[in-house]
């Protein structure tokens, strides 16, 4: 009689491998059947190549720079000044660490609304344990730390282990421990004076301040860690699909756990820079940086890599975002057009993501 045949371990893995190379491939969708013929549209035959690169890829930077020129055109002594060009790029590592905080934890499939939360907590601590209480700043800046990590790790063990949903988890702790920060700062804003303190993010170099380098150090740290490192790799193996991912052998529970916990301490990171840059903080404020944030993130998917989170398209959204109010504020509008552009980029970004996304596949 003839013996059923069984798949080996080995060929399950390698059929595993491959659905996964095309889960990433098509940002985590599911993939199309082997046999399914290419669609061929009249603008993928006539389109030349590089147009089709440009338009799919960059389309957000060529919006970026029309935006610009605009502007210019409308405001050449005021736009088109070198402290224009300061404000824009030099304004906004605090938002780059907090979006790149919150990109960590979405690109393995994981949502995080505590960053602002625990960036607020950090940015507390610092001023209340050095300027309130007499402690070294640096000695307060590592228990600051500590405490985001432990944040973070609290997050983690409630999904990972305990399995609960990360959105319930996160915007209960974010709720929590912006409770905390205003029982510890009284619901005050405090402030901490230290030169050497401000002169880490404040120092100019190039007509930058340093804190700008910052955000570009850390942006390209994170690119250079998915795009050239087996944990990159992982990363998206888990973000795509987390039973492949375990089936091949990575350790998918770990590294959720440590995405959790390396968030938390980039959000704190960008609690530090407020403290460093403002010389102090409201606790009752933090939860504005969560909309800005999340709104580069998403809209970050439809530049560089289509349909992915990716850390160099969240830093061209985050200047993009920041250039169109920063434009529309000169203009006189009114400090309601930044929650408006951020809640209406956020719902954009989603749409067009999509969009792009579905274009790269038909073509």
């Amino acid at each position: 009689m003839r013996e059923p045949v069984s798949e080996t371990a080995a060929e399950r893995l390698s059929t595993d491998d491959d659905t996964t190379h095309r889960l990433v491939a098509d940002g985590g969708g599911p993939p199309e059947p082997a046999e399914a013929p290419k669609r061929v549209t009249l603008r993928s035959r006539f389109e030349p190549r590089w147009l089709h690169v440009i338009t799919s890829r960059y389309a957000l930077v060529i919006v970026w720079l029309a935006v610009a020129v605009l502007y210019y055109a409308l405001m050449p002594g005021t736009f088109g000044s070198w402290g224009a060009v300061r404000a824009i790029f030099g304004g906004q590592p605090v938002l780059v660490f907090l979006a790149m905080s919150a990109l960590i934890t979405l690109m393995v499939g994981e949502f995080d609304l505590s960053i602002a939360s625990i960036m607020g907590l950090a940015a507390t601590i610092v001023p209340v344990l050095a300027g309130l209480h007499g402690w070294n700043i640096w000695l307060a800046c590592v228990i600051a730390l500590a405490a985001c990590a432990l944040v973070g790790a609290v997050n983690a063990f409630f999904v990972v282990r305990l399995d609960v949903s990360s959105l319930v988890v996160t915007l209960g702790a974010g709720t929590l421990v912006t409770g905390i920060s205003q029982a510890i700062s009284s619901s005050n804003v405090v402030s901490v004076q230290d030169k050497l303190f401000s002169d880490i993010t404040g120092y100019p170099v190039l007509g930058m301040p340093v804190s700008f380098y910052y955000g570009l150090a850390l942006t390209a740290g994170i690119a250079y860690i998915m795009a050239y490192t087996p944990l990159g790799r992982h990363i998206l193996f888990v973000g795509a699909n987390r039973e492949v991912a375990r089936l091949a052998g990575i350790r998918v529970d770990r590294i959720r756990v440590g995405a959790y916990i390396i968030s938390s301490v980039v959000a704190g990171m960008a609690g530090l820079i407020i403290v460093s840059t403002l010389g102090g903080f409201d606790s009752t404020t933090a939860t504005q940086y969560l909309l800005p944030a999340l709104a580069a993130v998403f809209l970050g998917t439809a530049v560089v890599h289509p349909g992915q989170f990716n850390p160099i398209g969240t830093l061209i959204a985050i200047y993009f975002l920041w250039t169109g109010i920063f434009g529309l504020q000169l203009l006189g509008f009114a400090g309601w057009i930044q929650n408006v552009f951020y809640g209406g980029g956020l719902v954009v970004a989603v749409a067009l993501a999509k969009i792009v996304r579905n274009r790269s596949t038909a073509t």
